[in-house]
């Protein structure tokens, strides 16, 4: 009898070791695939950012769409970020980082032009594929450093430019110029790197996150205007991911 209690016990612990051991198991695969996805997670919502903004453009609401342009251009930021951190950057995240970026920052962004007539229809499509263009060919290969202006901050003038001045359409045709000339320009822009860099930067981006959330919307277009500008105009001086 005693030995078969002894048998007994011995089956129950061991029972229990194998499953603690897989439940542990378990519970590594899922922080690997966590930390493989986080990246991957960021630009699914940029990518979600930009198709919202497109139904709100659609259904003539466009201080939404301009404030999900907004949420999206600081969720690009951090996603790269957050690969490089985790050692998380992979094809298929820098895939889907593009055809999130072409999402929010071509299509959506371009929608706010609003086609009246053929020829703003025509310029809309001139600014697409300036961004498509941008995207796909513009490669500098010089390590962290871009060539033409990348579209994330384009999206941001605009937007703002929208916010601040109510949609009138020879501003935002003036801004979407400019920002077609930057984009293909191929001048050479500094990666930022605004999460992994000096303080100032981070409360940069961190300034920008709280005023998207907790000020009025025209007050934070200013703030990101001033932003975008100075990367645009300064990019050395200011951004270098040196500095």
């Amino acid at each position: 009898m005693q030995q078969l209690m002894e048998i007994t016990r011995r089956g129950i612990f061991h029972h229990a070791k194998k499953l603690f051991l897989s439940e542990q198991a378990g519970r590594i695969q899922v922080q690997e695939f966590a930390r493989k996805n986080a990246a991957n997670a960021l630009s699914l919502t940029n990518l979600v950012m930009g198709l919202s903004s497109i139904l709100c453009t659609l259904n003539g609401q466009h201080l939404y769409a301009c404030w999900f342009l907004c949420f999206g251009f600081l969720l690009d930021l951090a996603d790269g970020a957050v690969a490089r951190q985790l050692n998380a950057c992979s094809a298929l995240g820098a895939k889907l980082d593009d055809f999130a970026d072409f999402t929010t920052f071509g299509i959506a962004t371009s929608l706010l032009l609003q086609a009246h007539s053929v020829l703003s229809s025509i310029f809309i499509i001139c600014y697409v594929m300036a961004v498509f263009i941008r995207l796909c060919f513009f490669s500098s290969g010089i390590p962290f450093v871009y060539r033409g202006l990348p579209c994330p901050y384009a999206s941001a003038i605009l937007s703002s430019t929208f916010v601040l001045t109510g949609g009138n359409c020879l501003f935002l045709y003036i801004a979407a110029m400019v920002m077609i000339l930057f984009m293909t320009d191929q001048g050479n822009y500094p990666h930022d790197k605004i999460l992994e860099t000096q303080l100032w930067k981070k409360m940069v981006y961190i300034g920008g996150l709280l005023m998207l959330f907790c000020c009025p919307l025209q007050l934070t277009c200013i703030y990101y205007l001033i932003w975008c500008f100075s990367y645009t105009l300064f990019p050395t001086a200011l951004w270098n991911c040196e500095y």
